[in-house]
């Protein structure tokens, strides 16, 4: 097995391509192939991470999200936040998040604390 690190964007779509061809072989786990396809994945993904970085998103925007994944409305929130008044302010971006705010919103809806974190831009 020939593989190289990624040093150039050269090399990364030449893994790209690569990784495309094995995927359209479907291989199994632990064999020749699929251990190839594992490992240039690994290093596209390093390659990825370093070169094109993703920041997480807004804190409200996540919020946002999560409840329409779920289905949620404002008032859902409220043993998270606080009453009514307070998500609104929250959600309009008036208000910051506390601390007490970015735990029950991480444990209860299950968003990344990371992502509450964040300063909104």
């Amino acid at each position: 097995m020939d593989i190289q690190p990624l040093h150039t964007k050269a090399d990364y779509k030449a893994a790209l391509k690569v990784i495309s061809a094995l995927i359209d072989l479907d291989p199994q786990r632990f064999t020749p192939e699929g251990d190839r396809l594992e490992i240039l994945g690994i290093l596209v993904e390093a390659y990825e991470a370093e070169h094109y970085p993703i920041d997480p998103p807004d804190p409200i925007e996540a919020i946002k999200f999560r409840m329409d994944q779920q289905g949620l409305k404002p008032k859902d929130l409220e043993p998270m936040i606080g009453r009514r008044n307070r998500v609104y302010e929250v959600l309009s971006g008036k208000r910051k998040l506390t601390m007490a705010m970015v735990w029950k919103l991480h444990t209860g809806l299950g968003i990344p604390a990371e992502s509450l974190i964040r300063q909104a831009a």
